[in-house]
């Protein structure tokens, strides 16, 4: 009776959980699905989002993907959209991908740059789609950002974009790179060489065909870091804003990824594992918001004055950069994420920060120019109310008659046996006797 009584009570909490999951799911794919249904002139293309994808702390890509194929993508293909995900692989790759985004739509805009920009793909079939005449579908963009990990570094990349410069900075002499890399070099004991003329010597005493060794080609190595910034935090009071700056930036709309590890967090993966529901629900209101694109709002600075009489940069805090006197939304968005994420995250090795991005470490930190033109999407009034009625059966997506519910029976005789949906029967193209054969009775 015990393991009867366990088993049983997991499997129907599984059981409803599951079902209210996919329940919730198809609420907002029927609240924007009637967006498929709109025609397209042949010279337009589908309006496209942008997806921002990254690993979370002390786990790979692979989790992060099946968070969005699970519970976002769904909602854009119901909504038939189309969407490009710049994805991020370890810290700092999706500053980097956005940054460089801004800076290609700057030079575009007509922005003097002295780099040389190579042809690309993506180059080439803008040219040509511009001389057939295509164009994109009007209408708002936006960005989707899955997770407070990479909504750092979608804060960091967005205000590196727009107040860094186009070029890449000069580097640095060969004497300060030489100098640098012997002071970050550690050595097998843990202790940082200071001469490397020294520790060269004793390697050609202890092998002298050492030098012969050094002189084979080494392999590149198969990762490569991402580009370093081009401005830090600190620079930004001292940048000036590009003169093609929009009024307003495209909305955004950060999604929660709850992503917790470890053996003594069980219970809370496990009560996370049976209510998936709540998640699906929340990630599904957020989505469908900015499928359908009808309401914006600017993120809030948490004061009573303006955007532009509060000055994000009067204060240092102790890690030397730039500390808010206001707290802008965009700074707390998800900021509960941080707690779950692994303890290995938050160490530093010594000379660490010489050559890894540490955006997920550091303090979201805003301009007020920038902060000011952001935008955040929101549901409409009346798309909740009608959400609420999608989810009593009493409509449906919009246009459409609801289908007549079947009984279970027939159901499983549909999915399991030699059925056939009426609904689906009624949409089935019906190919005639093409070749005039006479059909045998």
């Amino acid at each position: 009776m015990i393991f009867l009584t366990v088993v049983g009570s997991f499997g129907g909490a599984l059981i409803y959980d599951r079902r209210r999951k996919q329940l919730a799911q198809r609420k907002w794919s029927n609240l924007v699905a009637h967006l498929s249904k709109e025609t397209l002139p042949v010279e337009q293309t589908r309006r496209k989002l942008t997806v921002f994808l990254a690993a979370p702390p002390g786990d790979g890509l692979r989790v992060a993907r099946e968070h969005f194929q699970e519970y976002v993508k769904p909602i854009l293909v119901s909504a038939a959209l189309d969407y490009e995900v710049i994805e991020g692989r370890r810290e700092g790759e999706i500053r980097a991908g956005l940054a460089e985004n801004i800076r290609k739509f700057r030079r575009r805009a007509g922005e003097a740059s002295n780099l040389v920009v190579e042809d690309s793909t993506e180059s080439a079939i803008a040219e040509t789609r511009r001389r057939m005449g295509v164009y994109e579908e009007p209408g708002p963009k936006g960005d989707l950002v899955i997770g407070r990990h990479a909504w750092k570094e979608y804060i960091r990349g967005f205000h590196e974009g727009w107040l860094g410069p186009l070029d890449p900075p000069s580097p640095a002499s060969p004497e300060q790179i030489s100098s640098g890399e012997r002071a970050m070099t550690p050595s097998l004991d843990g202790s940082n060489s200071e001469s490397s003329t020294d520790s060269t010597a004793d390697a050609e005493r202890k092998d002298p065909n050492a030098t012969e060794k050094d002189e084979t080609p080494k392999e590149p190595p198969k990762s490569r870091r991402p580009t370093p910034p081009f401005v830090t935090p600190a620079q930004y009071p001292s940048r000036s804003i590009p003169a093609n700056l929009p009024s307003t930036f495209e909305g955004s709309s950060p999604i929660p990824f709850p992503h917790i590890l470890g053996f003594l967090n069980t219970p809370i993966r496990l009560y996370r594992f049976l209510t998936q529901r709540y998640l699906a629900d929340s990630v599904g209101h957020d989505v469908a918001a900015l499928v359908l694109a009808s309401l914006t709002r600017p993120y809030g600075d948490g004061s009573s004055s303006t955007h532009s009489d509060v000055n994000v940069f009067d204060a240092t805090s102790s890690d030397g950069l730039p500390a808010s006197s206001g707290s802008y939304e965009q700074q707390g968005i998800l900021e509960h994420e941080e707690k779950e994420w692994r303890k290995s995250t938050w160490t530093k090795i010594d000379g660490e920060e010489n050559y890894k991005e540490r955006e997920w470490l550091d303090d979201i930190v805003v301009d007020p120019r920038l902060a000011s033109r952001m935008r955040r999407f929101i549901l409409a009034p009346e798309e909740e109310l009608r959400a609420e009625r999608i989810a009593q059966g009493q409509e449906w997506v919009l246009g459409e008659e609801k289908p007549r519910r079947s009984p279970f029976w027939k159901q499983m005789w549909i999915k399991y046996g030699h059925g056939e949906d009426e609904n689906a029967a009624k949409t089935r193209s019906i190919i005639g006797n093409l070749d005039d054969e006479e059909v045998s009775r």
